[in-house]
Parts: structure tokens; sequence; C-alpha cells
């Protein structure tokens, strides 16, 4: 029973990984297909842009990841309500290499938890949760805003846009492809 439970444990944590870096790569492909003014465009006054998303998942990222397992997830040096607002300095570039750095961060942290971290106590805003918990809160979260990337992105691209997953219409060349792999395999 142990070795099942460690095995578990593991691919959890190998899964959880997994889906961290399929969100992230999405919204870098997204992200990718817009220009610098796309990337900093808002719908509306209450709406956010690619670029307010993308700062807000980094300081959650670098706040929740930093010395998980120690410290709550929510850091006293964090200003999470100007993750929110465009501030000077506040470039393309400069927000993609904090993206860039939360993401390091997240992936570092995953790759440190062992098996028998995955029941321990974290605490999130002083609330506590188990590590699983905490990892399911972020998917969760980090999932939310990555559509919205995507989907700003696909509308800002318009006609331009390159599909992230199976084209329209394909859906039947794709599982025929897939299953002919299978087949194959």
């Amino acid at each position: 029973m142990r070795r099942m439970s460690e095995q578990l444990a593991t691919h959890y944590l190998e899964n959880a990984t997994k889906n961290f870096r399929r969100l992230k790569g999405s919204a870098d492909r997204a992200a990718a297909q817009v220009d610098d003014e796309g990337f900093f465009r808002q719908l509306d006054e209450e709406s956010n842009s690619i670029a307010i998303l993308m700062k807000h998942l980094s300081g959650n990222m670098r706040s929740r990841w930093t010395d998980f397992l120690t410290t709550d997830g929510d850091k006293p040096d964090r200003r999470r309500d100007s993750e929110f607002m465009l501030e000077d300095g506040d470039t393309r570039a400069r927000i993609e290499e904090r993206w860039e750095a939360g993401w390091q961060i997240l992936f570092d942290t995953l790759a440190s938890l062992r098996p028998a971290d995955l029941l321990s106590t974290v605490r999130i805003r002083g609330q506590a949760h188990t590590v699983v918990e905490a990892v399911n809160r972020q998917l969760a979260h980090y999932g939310e805003h990555v559509g919205q990337i995507v989907f700003l992105a696909k509308h800002i691209a318009r006609r331009d846009w390159q599909t992230l997953s199976i084209a329209r219409g394909q859906s039947e060349a794709f599982n025929a492809e897939m299953d002919r792999k299978f087949r194959e395999s």
C-alpha cells in the first residue's frame, strides 16, 4: 500500500507539472500572436489586458511558490493591487521577464516536492491547505487567467489567429491520425 501511495503521489506531481507547463505554453503561444499594442489593449476600462493578466500571474507565482512549504503563500512584500495597474517600467519585455521568472519559481518548487510533502500543511493568507489543495488551487486560478489570455489574443488577432488546439472542422481528421498512431505503437 505504501508503494502505491508513493507512486500515486509521484504521478500527481508529474501530472500537475505537465498541466502547469501546458497552461504556460498556451498563454505563451497566444500572447506571441499579438503585437505590443494588442498586448496592452483592454476591451473596456474594467477589463484586464494580456499584459495585466501576465503581470498578476507573475506576482502570484512569486508569492505563492517562493518558500512554498515554509512561509505563507501571500508574502508581506507582495503588492497585489499593483499587479492590476500598469506602472512606469511595465514594458512588454519587463512583464515577460517577470512572467518567465514566476514560472521558473513554480517549476523549481514543484521539482523539489517529494511524495511525503503532499499532505503537509501550507498557508495562503493564513488559511491552511494541504500541498495538494494548494497546487490544485493554483492550477484552477492559472487556468482561469490563461483562458482569458487566450480569449483576448484570439479576439485581437482575429483572422490572423493560429489555433492552439484542433482547428475548426478538423476533429475527424485529428482523431483518425491519433487512432493511426495508436495502432502503430
